[in-house]
This record gives structure tokens, C-alpha cells and sequence, in this order.
């Protein structure tokens, strides 16, 4: 019944709404006749021309760069056999969606109606202009060898037979994280292989490359052991033909320290599992039963390694943690083949990225807090959001350092935050400040130090430098979570760390905080009963008394009670002046600022101009030049209710007071966008192109807004930040993700950085 319903929940996800998984999305407008004219006739004729002059220039001009064909004739598919073409193409156009999903890489699935591998290659080869790389996809052994190493060298573009390729990588990562965690070196280990097809061949060839000696590798296919000597034995099974007596799969696993198998369930038995050497590493990846059941070879071998390519089992042997990055680091560097050098590359970068440690995207996405390093986790998961920034870029230095990059990357740093983009939407719009933090870090309190998303952020921060981070929290919850999480900060060693319950300074920040609350109705014994309970309380005071030079409350408590402690300890950076928030919403059609969505409940005129003003300087720090619109319901006068005369107001506040500010209002959001429609309603708008600070006339207005973003436009919020405060402070909310942690990090360096700033020079002209 369950299988029943699954099927049916597989039939319906391929079908509705739209049958299929793939679409073609067009990327330039198209909305009008000169749009018309560029896209096509005449504008088409001057791309063409280009290409013409200079073939790679179609990188520059078109989609080729970033498109692969996904190839198939349906002779094998996983799991179904030689089902053909057409029913092969839900399985290509699944490949389709990973490239896209994992590596923003565009696909087109091709499906053929060819098997003869000569003519096979004629049709792919003609196809070859339209590509920037060709993924071949489940073409039956042994022709797949032939086609591939056909096309190879026909093509000047990279060709790469994944169920061979893509396979032997994700096995190379885990056969080096297994002999590390057992301490065996690859030269000296023992194989035994069930299965010599194309993946089990291309398997052997990568272990090789890593140091596996042939001598030591012995092999069985449907018709027994490959021996020397033996009838039907295509080329690529002579090379493992051994001289031996052994005919079978029993044979061959006596003293084994590795078990590879890549061809049919439940293979092994006991008395084979029995007789493997110790600490066996035993890769059952037949599919959808493996050789072995994994749950029977640890209860026969508890010291062994088991993978699967299943993911109800630990250590999935899966192709998507390879072919999307391998693609996309050739072609960003424009390589003419996925060589060698590309894939051991891959490889070594999969097999470190396993011994980090783990993200929480990661154990979000698995529901596993428990996920570390060790025998149950030897390659990474699927999900994990560093894949991309690790992998692509070791493939694309391995292209170049290989010569086979055809558009080198000057600044693989840059490249790097440049996929960021690709996982962390954010990471665009945050690039400057990650820039700024980094080249000035400052010491940053997180009042709550025990939270697993702080301990996560936190490594992060100390791995790319970004700030000082103080913790505060209790030692041995603090160390028993790190422990657990497998991070590799310490305290002392790379933060420091504040015990809540117990800190020298306590005294201190006691008697400064009654004296900063009293006539707030704070005694003497609730400002020390403040001081041990409230940890907020403790990182705004160690700001205040220049012990840190920026605080992040939460994201434990409430948003207001954090904001009470930040208003009453810091204050705002001018006297009397206005405090607020500023969001940050990233969207496909650009980076849009909001304010003030969270403190101010219905600001005046004169707060709105003031919160306009520090938004605008905070704009800045992203790189942005702010042009900004105050929007209503009232569009240039025409309504007047109060709300509307606000906005009004404030315009005019800001055109008196900040003349060079770029801000026009009151108006509709759509005025916002375009100029065309705003021009035609109030010419003489100081605002040009399309606004990309919002500011709302109340708390309701701003907080929708930005929700309705998040949620029906796709937008990738950031923040809030505070603005208009006296010291760095910001909030984080109890939604927050590390992602979103690090991000307010670097607002929080750079505003400390900026205040320190304005406090220095006063300093030095007092003395």
C-alpha cells in the first residue's frame, strides 16, 4: 500500500501542474517593439557577426556557456534496463532539474533513437554547437567507452559519460575518507569488485589515479571471476584479468579489504562478509538493493564501512555530489575536456569537505544534529551548501593548472563569492561588508553562546576572519555542544568565552547598569538579578564599557525586550535622535531596502526624515547608491489623508534638508519601479531609474511588505539591521539561520568599525 502510494505521488509531481520538470524562461524583457528588435530583427544580426569574427564570443552573447546537453539513447537506465529513449526522458529531464537546482546550470535533454554507437557519435557530435559540455547518461556498457572516447576527441568541449565518471569520484572520496578513518593506505589495500561494466571499470581507473595498485584488484562479472584466459571479455575487463585459480565471488572477498560492487542485490553472504580482512570498507552500490543489506553486514562485521546508493542508509554513493560542480568549475573556465587532473581534483575536495564540519543547512534539511565525520558519515550530503564553493573552484584551478581552460579566473576569491550567490542569496547583496569585516575585524558579543546556530555561525566567523567573537554562555553546555557538533573552535584558543553565572567583571557591569537604569525603576538587587539572568543585558553592558566593540542579542527572547535593553544602554548615535530597522530583501529583479518594519510603530514626519536619512547612510555600506521612494496609498497629492500628508511632509523635510538625497514621494509602490509611469505622473521627479530604498509610512505597512516579498516573490530576506544606534547592536530573531547570523556579523563589524571611527578623532583632538 505504501508503494502504491508512492508510485501515485510520483506519477502526480511528474504531471501537475504542468506535465514534466523542466520550462525555458527567457532573460531579457520583451516588452515592447524595441525590446522586439533587439532580441531579434535587426539587433540578432550584430551578435551573430560578433560569433562570426570571434567563435568565443558566443560565451559572451549567448547561453552556450552555461548550457549542457543531457544525452541518452535508453539502452541502460538505472534500475529499468534498455527501456528506450522516450520513456529514458523523465530520468533526463530529472538530471536536468539537479544541474539546475545545485549549480544554476541551464540543460537541454536530449533523447535519441540510435543505437549504433557510430552513428550515435555522428548525432551528438552535429548537436556539439549548441552546448558549452555534453553529460552522456545511461548508454549501456561497452559502447558508452566507445562513444565517449569518440566524442572526446572530436569535440573541443567537454564530454563526460557520468554513470561511469560521476560514480568513480563519489567512490574515490569515499574510499579515502574510509582507509583514513581505519588507517589503511590505499597502495597496500586488498579489492574485490562484483560488477565490470562501465562504472565499476571507471571506479578502478580513478582508485588507481589515487594510488590503488592493479595487482592488488580482482574482479567478477555476471560469468564469474575475470581471469586471463577467459572467453568474451571486452578490453576495458582484460586489464583486470588476473592469473589465478579463483572463479567465484566467495573466492576473491577472502582477505579483502574492500568490497566494490556494482551490480546486483543481495550477493553477499556471511561466510563472505566473515572473510574480509578487518575493518572492511564495503560500497554495496547496486540499486535498488544493494549486495548486502547494510543493517546485516554491521551486525555480521561490526568494524566495517558500509555505503549504499540508497539514502534510507548512511553513506550514499550519489552522483549528485559530483557531475553539477564538475560542470559548472569547466564551464566558468571554458575547458575543452573534463580531464584527470579535473576529476581527482573533485575528488580530494569531496573527501575534505566530509571531514569538516557539517552545516546547518545540512542538519536542517536531514534532521540530523548528530550528523559528524566517522563511520556512518564518509562523503558529504547532497544538500550541503559548501559543495559548490569547494568543489567547483577546485575543479576549475585543476582546468587551469591541466591547460585545458580556454577563460582562466584571474581571482579565485572573487569566483568563490561569486558561487556563494548560487546557495546564499544574500551572499551578493553582503559581498562589501564580508569585504569591510575582514579587513578591520572587531570583537563582536553574542549573548546567546549556547545556541547551536551561534556555535555554527561562530566557526564560520573564525574561519573567515570576520570578527573577535566573545560567547557569552556556560562552559561545560558550550563545550559538551561544540563536542558534539564536531566544530573546531575553542574557547580561549579562538573566542573568548563569558560565563553568565560567573565572570570577574560582573561587578563592574552591575553598578554601571544600575546607575545607566535607575530612574527606570532598576534597584540596586534587580539590576544584579538583571545582570545574572539576562544575558542581553550582559553583551549590551560589555559594549557600553568598551569590552566589546559590537553586540548581537537573541535569537532567544523577544525582539522588543532586546530592542529595550539596546535603547536604554546605547542610545541613539545623535542626541534625541531616532532609532529604527532596515530589511533587506533579495530578489531575482535585484537587492530592495525596507524600513522600519520593526521598531517604529507610526513614525512622524520628522522621525520618517530622520530614519530615511540613516537608512540611506547604511545603504551605502552594501555598495549601493540609494534611490529612494516614500510610499503611500496617495500618489503626488492625490489623496489627503493623514497618512498621505505624512509622506508628503517628509519629502519635503528631506528635499530641504539633504538636497543631494535622490528621493521622491508620496506614491504607489508600482510608481516605484517604473520611471516611465512615474514620469508621466509627476515630471519633474527627482527620483530616476528604479528605487531601491522603500521607505513605509508605518510598522504595519513596512512589515507586510516585506513578508509578502519573502513569500510570494521568492525573496531572500537579510536582517533586520538596527540603525541610528550610538554602539553596533543588532537582533537577530528567533528565525534566524547561520547564514543569517554571519550576515548581521559583518553589519555589526562594519557599524562598530564606522563608530569607532567617529569616536577616534574626537578622542584625539580632546587630548
Amino acid at each position: 500500500m505504501v508503494k502504491d502510494d508512492f508510485i501515485k505521488s510520483a506519477l502526480l509531481y511528474h504531471s501537475h501542474p504542468t506535465p514534466g520538470k523542466l520550462t525555458i524562461a527567457a532573460t531579457k524583457p520583451l516588452a515592447n517593439q524595441r525590446d522586439l528588435s533587439l532580441a531579434y530583427s535587426p539587433g540578432v544580426a550584430a551578435a551573430c557577426e560578433e560569433i562570426v569574427r570571434d567563435p568565443e564570443t558566443a560565451s559572451l552573447y549567448t547561453v552556450r556557456s552555461n548550457l549542457v546537453a543531457v544525452i541518452t539513447n535508453g539502452t541502460a537506465v538505472l534500475g529499468l534496463g534498455n527501456i528506450g529513449p522516450l520513456a529514458a526522458k523523465p530520468v533526463m529531464e530529472g538530471k536536468g532539474v539537479l544541474f539546475k537546482k545545485f549549480a544554476n546550470i541551464d540543460v537541454f535533454d536530449i533523447e535519441i533513437d540510435e543505437s549504433d554507437p557510430k552513428r550515435l557519435v555522428d548525432i551528438i557530435a552535429s548537436l556539439a554547437p549548441t552546448f558549452g559540455a555534453i553529460n552522456l547518461e545511461d548508454i549501456r556498457a561497452p559502447e558508452c567507452f566507445e562513444i565517449e572516447r569518440a566524442l572526446k576527441e572530436r569535440l573541443n568541449i567537454p564530454v563526460f559519460h557520468d554513470d561511469q565518471h560521476g560514480t568513480a569520484i563519489i567512490v574515490g572520496a569515499a574510499v579515502l575518507n574510509g582507509l583514513h578513518l581505519v588507517k589503511k593506505k590505499i597502495e597496500d589495500v586488498k579489492v574485490a569488485v562484483s560488477g565490470a561494466g562501465a562504472a565499476a571499470i571507471a571506479c578502478l581507473q580513478l582508485l588507481e589515479g589515487l594510488g590503488l595498485r592493479r595487482e592488488n584488484v580482482m574482479a567478477t562479472d555476471a560469468k564469474g571471476v575475470l581471469y586471463e584466459g577467459r572467453d568474451n571479455m571486452d578490453a576495458s575487463k582484460a586489464l583486470y584479468a588476473k592469473k589465478t585459480d579463483a572463479r567465484t565471488l566467495g573466492d576473491i572477498m577472502k582477505g579483502a579489504d574492500i568490497f566494490l560492487g556494482l551490480s546486483a542485490g543481495n550477493l553477499l553472504d556471511e561466510d563472505m562478509l566473515r572473510s574480509m580482512a578487518p575493518n572492511p570498507l564495503i560500497l554495496a552500490l547496486a540499486n535498488p538493493t544493494p549486495e548486502v543489506n547494510p543493517l546485516f553486514a554491521r551486525e555480521v562485521r561490526p568494524d566495517a564501512i558500509v555505503a549504499t546508493g540508497r539514502s534510507d542508509y548512511p553513506n550514499q554513493v550519489n552522483n549528485v555530489l559530483c557531475f553539477p560542480f564538475i560542470f559548472r568549475g569547466a564551464l566558468d573556465v571554458g575547458a575543452t575536456e573534463i580531464n584527470d587532473a579535473m576529476k581527482l581534483a573533485c575528488v580530494k575536495s569531496l573527501a575534505a569537505l566530509a571531514r569538516a564540519e557539517l552545516s546547518d543547512v545540512v542538519t536542517r534539511a536531514y534532521g540530523d544534529d548528530d550528523i559528524r565525520f566517522g563511520r556512518d558519515y564518509i562523503i558529504p550530503k547532497p544538500f550541503d551548501p559548501r559543495l559548490i564553493i569547494e568543489v567547483a573552484p577546485a575543479v576549475a584551478q585543476a582546468a587551469m593548472d591541466s591547460g585545458v581552460a580556454k577563460r582562466p579566473i584571474a581571482d579565485m576569491e572573487a569566483y568563490r563569492q561569486n558561487l556563494s550567490q548560487y546557495v546564499y542569496r544574500s551572499g551578493l547583496a553582503m559581498r562589501p561588508l564580508f569585504a569591510r569585516a575582514k579587513k578591520d575585524p572587531k570583537r563582536v558579543v553574542y549573548t546567546e553562546g549556547e545556541d547551536e546556530r551561534i556555535l555554527r555561525a561562530t566557526q564560520v566567523v573564525v574561519d573567515e576572519c570576520l570578527a573577535h567573537p566573545i560567547l557569552i554562555g556556560r562552559p561545560r553546555v558550550v563545550q559538551m555542544r561544540l563536542e558534539r557538533l564536531g566544530l573546531r573552535i575553542k574557547p580561549g584558543e579562538h573566542f573568548e568565552l563569558i560565563d553568565p553565572e560567573n565572570d570577574h567583571r560582573f561587578h563592574k557591569y552591575t553598578q554601571a547598569f544600575h546607575e545607566a537604569t535607575q530612574r527606570q525603576g532598576v534597584t540596586p538587587e534587580y539590576a544584579k538579578t538583571l545582570m545574572r539572568t539576562d544575558t542581553s543585558i550582559i553583551g549590551t553592558m560589555m559594549v557600553r564599557l568598551g569590552d566589546a566593540d559590537a553586540v548581537l542579542c537573541g535569537p532567544v527572547g523577544g525582539y522588543h525586550q532586546h530592542f529595550g535593553n539596546i535603547k536604554a544602554l546605547l542610545g541613539p548615535s545623535t542626541p534625541g535622535g531616532v532609532m529604527a530597522s532596515l530589511s533587506v530583501m533579495v530578489l531575482d529583479q535585484g537587492v530592495i531596502f525596507l524600513t522600519d518594519g520593526f521598531v517604529n510603530a507610526n513614525p512622524t514626519a520628522e522621525e520618517l526624515c530622520q530614519i530615511t536619512v540613516l537608512a540611506a547612510d547604511q545603504v551605502r555600506l552594501f555598495g549601493f547608491e540609494p534611490k529612494i521612494a516614500l510610499l503611500s496609498h496617495s500618489s503626488f497629492g492625490s489623496t489627503n489623508a493623514e497618512s498621505a500628508v505624512k509622506m508628503r511632509r517628509t519629502v519635503e523635510l528631506l528635499h530641504a534638508r539633504h538636497p543631494a538625497l535622490e528621493v521622491e514621494g508620496e506614491m504607489h509602490g508600482d510608481d516605484a519601479f517604473d520611471e516611465k509611469l512615474r514620469h508621466r505622473l509627476f515630471p519633474n521627479s527627482k527620483l530616476t531609474g528604479q528605487a531601491n530604498l522603500l521607505v513605509m509610512p508605518c510598522i504595519d505597512t513596512a512589515n507586510i511588505a516585506f513578508n509578502l516579498l519573502k513569500a510570494l516573490a521568492g525573496g531572500q530576506p537579510v536582517g533586520p539591521f538596527l540603525i541610528g544606534i550610538k554602539q553596533a547592536a543588532h537582533i537577530l530573531t528567533p528565525s534566524v539561520t547561520v547564514r543569517g547570523i554571519i550576515n548581521n556579523t559583518a553589519m555589526a563589524v562594519a557599524d562598530a568599525q564606522r563608530a569607532l571611527a567617529l569616536v577616534e578623532p574626537r578622542a584625539v583632538k580632546q587630548a
